[in-house]
């Protein structure tokens, strides 16, 4: 029996030995703080309003930036980091939306606005260079009332012309 016991235990130590139950831990990278800002620029405070990660000065934020750092350190990706923050608040710390369609849309919208704006703008001024050489005559003036008054204005530069 005692023999059985010294044979189990020479056996476990050999196991233990090779290192079979062990994990060692994963190489931790060296980050940068550019890094850590150029991701943060990316996302925006979950706390407070339209300010990038990057800048804000409230502790929340710096314990976010560091939670960047910590997950650059472990190997993620900017996309992962990035997807990290969205789970855990939502697509509002994100600057543009995630959705296709929405993405397309808040770029197109003002666009198209921009473009039907320039075209009125366009299509009025072209009226307006149109009508500019024909005199408008008042309501309830005939024809032959607007040819006297044209006939008057003519003799009046004529007149103011000569006396010069």
């Amino acid at each position: 029996m005692a023999l059985g016991l010294v044979v189990m235990l020479l056996g476990a130590s050999v196991v233990l030995a090779q290192g079979g139950g062990e994990t060692t831990p994963p190489s931790v990278r060296e980050v940068t703080a550019d890094e850590v800002n150029a991701i943060s620029s990316k996302l925006y405070c979950p706390v407070c309003e339209n300010i990038p990660l990057d800048v804000c000065g409230t502790q929340a934020c710096a314990r976010w930036r560091a939670q960047v750092r910590t997950l650059l350190e472990g190997g993620a990706s900017e996309d992962e980091v990035i997807t990290y923050f969205v789970d855990q608040f939502g697509e509002r710390v994100i600057g543009t939306p995630q959705n296709p369609t929405l993405n397309f849309l808040s770029w197109s919208v003002p666009i198209a606005g921009v473009v039907l704006g320039v075209v009125a703008v366009g299509v009025i001024f072209i009226r307006w260079r149109g009508q500019r050489g024909s005199a408008v005559r008042p309501a309830g003036e005939s024809e032959e009332e607007a040819t006297l008054d044209d006939d008057y204005r003519a003799r009046l530069e004529r007149e103011l012309r000569s006396s010069k």
